[in-house]
């Protein structure tokens, strides 16, 4: 960072902010809103938005439109980006796929899935899900259990297999892993990169004003991105891991202005 101190904090949600599909504890709600009295607070993560609500926004404290104006919602990894206000969610933009991608992307997955024997007789929810700007693959189902998904893939193995064969499929969009038992579909360049990009774009803050938190900044990571692309990144093991960091990190950062 260009100084001691990032004027933006973006996180990655599943197993950095709270648990795979779950929501956020009430210490760090406290901790979020905290953070956002002193600088901007983004969540990029390739969950669609309604994750975003039931997560993070209804298990925020109560506070004033002024402080929730600072935090950036950016699902399905920046292919969508919304903002609070006292009216609520309010979108900034949304870029779909057109109704051929989403064809080809949810045929490729499904058949390369069945061929490889990954496709679930008894899921959890639907295997399959259209996010507008994302075709998502998970494994187990939508609603699997945390320790169903932990055990599935604890590799990450089974998940790149078919990422690699999908891809080869729709060479023309971008093919990735995500969560612990998903594959993402998007149009091509789309990954958590792209969010912070777009962040730097809308609000005028350098990259190299920017620190992310994220628990899969490895190279075979969804986070991985951000780190390649020079942001500062942190890199922490589930959500008190980060709630101990930002314990630690708020009270030095400066006041807002």
């Amino acid at each position: 960072m260009s100084d001691t101190s990032p004027r933006l904090v973006a996180f990655d949600l599943d197993d950095t902010l709270a648990p795979s599909k779950t929501a956020i504890d009430p210490r760090m709600g406290d901790l979020l809103l905290a953070l956002a009295e002193r600088v901007e607070v983004a969540i990029i993560s390739g969950g669609q938005l309604q994750q975003f609500k039931t997560q993070v926004v209804e298990r925020l404290p109560q506070a004033d439109a002024a402080l929730v104006s600072h935090l950036h919602l950016m699902p399905t990894c920046g292919t969508q980006y919304y903002r609070l206000s006292e009216d609520g969610i309010t979108t900034v933009y949304a870029h779909s796929l057109t109704d051929d991608e989403k064809s080809r992307a949810l045929t490729a997955v499904r058949e390369e899935a069945e061929r490889l024997g990954l496709w679930e007789a008894e899921p959890w929810g639907e295997i399959l899900e259209d996010r507008g700007s994302q075709i998502t693959f998970s494994a187990l189902g939508q609603s699997a259990p945390l320790e169903a998904k932990m055990a599935w893939d604890p590799t990450g193995e089974k998940k790149n297999t078919l990422r690699e064969a999908v891809a080869a499929r729709i060479p023309d969009l971008e093919v990735r892993s995500g969560g612990s038992t998903s594959v993402d579909i998007t149009h091509r360049g789309i990954d958590k990169a792209y969010g912070m990009r777009q962040l730097a774009d809308a609000t005028g803050i350098s990259l190299d004003d920017m620190l992310f938190i994220g628990d899969r900044l490895d190279p075979d990571g969804n986070d991985y991105p951000v780190l390649a692309m020079g942001v500062e990144c942190h890199a922490v093991h589930g959500w008190e891991d980060t709630a101990d960091y930002l314990e630690a990190l708020i009270p030095t950062l400066p006041a807002r202005d």
